[in-house]
């Protein structure tokens, strides 16, 4: 069976992360951007970080520009930016694709283990959520409109 700790992804610096050492921790892995409505997400994320994260638990940022263009800085410019304005302390990845033909193989995996509405695998925008537990599974996946805060029950429940 497939869990998250079967893929390598690349951090913003350039560094490779294998997710295999993130087994035994939950995780909630999104795509983001800096110029979308969903932007300030990435303070809900952050207070999530903090508020679990002596639990093992981490938030994993992608930014995606696959979305109306919302991520069009470089890896240097995004981490910047969402220290800056949003006190981002959690891993940030390189930009990457979600959907088609140069699609990250994590998130064509997530897409499959939880699908979306009405059964759809694609990722329809920006700030998609895949909440992750300690074995590595994919427990739910959560539209653009969820907040963090609305995730907190379900991430207190699995830790």
């Amino acid at each position: 069976m497939t869990t998250i700790a079967d893929f390598k992804v690349t951090t913003y610096r350039g560094e490779e992360l294998d997710l295999a050492d993130k087994q035994g921790k939950v995780l909630l892995v999104v795509n983001t951007a800096s110029k979308c409505g969903f932007t300030p997400q990435y303070d809900g994320l952050e207070k999530l970080f903090q508020q679990f994260k002596d639990k093992d638990f981490e938030v994993l940022g992608f930014p995606c520009n696959q979305f109306g263009a919302q991520e069009p800085g470089d890896a240097d410019e995004i981490a910047e930016f969402c220290k800056v304005n949003f006190g981002v302390t959690f891993p940030l990845m390189q930009k990457i694709d979600v959907n088609g033909p140069d699609a990250s193989p994590l998130f064509d995996w997530m897409k499959g283990e939880a699908k979306g509405l009405m059964g759809s695998t694609g990722i329809k925008w920006n700030f998609t959520k895949f909440l992750i537990n300690r074995d590595g599974e994919v427990v739910k996946r959560y539209a653009p409109q969820d907040t963090p805060a609305r995730i907190a029950k379900d991430i207190e429940n699995i830790l």
